[in-house]
């Protein structure tokens, strides 16, 4: 997943979209699922030109972490981008609307319950409190 800033780091990209298994509705962050022999960054760039069209002018590692440590080993891959370059239309479809989501309104969406994913909360919170 990418927490992807746009240039003034004022906004965050994010779709709001439906999952079928859990049936909830929930504002989540770009990313996928990464293909054999490729790099967790690679993906990353991948699912956002894939999912968005944007492509970050600089993109870093933000935290890996394990959602069901204990249970299974599932590695979960957050990158910062930072500033975005529109490179094309998205070629994924049905991955929800993306929008520019104002970083000040996070904590709320946050706390309204309207941010489900484990990456997207874990992603955001650590930007929240230490990405920056």
């Amino acid at each position: 997943m990418t927490v992807l800033l746009d240039d003034a780091e004022e906004h965050v990209l994010m779709a709001w979209r439906h999952r079928f298994a859990p049936d909830i509705w929930n504002w989540e962050l770009p990313g996928g699922i990464i293909d054999e022999g490729e790099d967790p960054q690679e993906t990353a760039l991948r699912e956002l030109i894939e999912e968005t069209g944007y492509k970050p002018r600089k993109i870093e590692p933000l935290v890996t972490f394990e959602p069901a440590v204990g249970m299974l080993r599932n590695p979960h891959h957050v990158f910062l981008g930072r500033g975005a370059e529109l490179v094309g239309d998205a070629t994924e479809v049905n991955e929800g609307k993306f929008e520019w989501v104002p970083v000040a309104n996070v904590p709320n969406l946050i706390r309204e319950g309207k941010v489900k994913n484990s990456g997207t909360l874990v992603g955001l919170l650590h930007y929240l409190a230490l990405g920056r």
